[in-house]
This record gives structure tokens, sequence and C-alpha cells, in this order.
């Protein structure tokens, strides 16, 4: 399992409810059931990720995320919701952190962090769109269409009286934080993980 998606695995209480979106081949959830008790459902569009959770026994349904989660999902229908990596590509970022803590107590988010440093050196000294481990794409041929900063999501939580419970930054590999990216998040960090609730809640 990818480091990152340890971090999570962390931070969900055993015996709760969880939703993955864009759960991919469902290797969270079944972690989860296997060693947390953990009754999840998935998200995914794509047709190959579907079969291999349908093959794990993994309960999916096939959505895309820019539909929202309206015919899906009544209020309060999950403990947690997760989204790893897909926040940056999604048409509507801001719309579907709100529909995360609608059908969910709390939700969790991993995306790139645009303000990486390595990503600031090529933008400013050579004067391209960044490359970078965590964002591997051209800016042709990215599925990321909102890339955001440590600073922008959190921001956002602002704007949106949403509470961060914990925040974790770490490398391309999901390791966990150093120094450095706990000092200065926003420089040194280039994944960011977040676990965040409705404020009062």
């Amino acid at each position: 399992m990818r480091a990152d998606l340890a971090i999570i695995a962390d931070w969900i209480k055993p015996g709760s409810s969880i939703l993955d979106m864009g759960c991919g081949d469902g290797t969270l959830l079944k972690f989860l059931r296997n060693n947390s008790e953990v009754d999840g459902i998935g998200l995914e569009i794509d047709a190959q990720q579907i079969e291999s959770c349908v093959r794990d026994s993994i309960s999916v349904i096939q959505a895309d995320l820019n539909d929202g989660l309206e015919q899906y999902f009544s209020d309060n229908s999950f403990d947690y919701v997760v989204m790893s990596q897909t926040l940056q590509a999604m048409d509507r970022p801001d719309i579907l952190v709100e529909e995360m803590l609608r059908v969910g107590k709390q939700g969790i988010i991993t995306f790139p962090n645009m303000a990486y440093w390595k990503g600031r050196l090529q933008l400013g000294i050579r004067g391209i769109m960044p490359v970078t481990r965590g964002l591997p794409n051209h800016w042709f041929d990215t599925p990321n269409i909102h890339l955001c900063t440590v600073n922008d999501f959190e921001a956002l939580c602002k704007l949106q009286n949403i509470n961060i419970l914990e925040r974790t930054v770490v490398d391309h590999t999901h390791s966990k934080s150093t120094l450095l990216t706990r000092l200065f998040p926003n420089l040194f960090g280039e994944i960011a993980i977040y676990r965040f609730s409705r404020n009062g809640m």
C-alpha cells in the first residue's frame, strides 16, 4: 500500500464507515476492511479499476466525481470521506469539498503541492511549468486542471468554515514529514495530506 494511504489508514478509527472517492483498485478499502473492520464504499470512473474492486469484493459505484454525490448519498452517510490525489483533477474542487462534508463527518484529502520548492525553481528560473516527481506530467498532457498549494487549500478551508484537524506534508515517496516540511510546509512539502471537518463538529 502507498505510504500516503497508510497515513490515511492511521487516521481512520476501526469500525467506522468510509467513502473513498476515486478509489482506484480499492487498495485502501481492502486494507481497512481486513485490518480495521471498516465498512467502505468506493467511487471510481475507470472500468478496469472497478473490475479490480469487484474481484476483491469491494463495494464500488461507477461514477464521475464531477457530477457530485447527491444522487448517491444523503447527508451524514459516512464517518469519513477520502479523496487521494484527485482534488486537482476536478472541475470544481471547492464544491466537492463541501459535498465531502455533507455526506461525511470528516474529510481526508491528499494533493500535490504546487508551491514545492523544485516547482518554484523551474517556474522562477527556467520560466517553464513545473515537472516534479509529485507532478510528473507536462502542461499539455496533465489531467490536473486546478493545481493548488498548501496555503491555497488552507485559505479555502477558512472561506468554507472548515476546521483542519490534522495536516501532514511529505515528499514524493509519501514518507513522514521532516523538520523542514514541518517548519515550512508550503515550501518543502511535495504532497499534502489533510483531515478536516465542519467547524463545530
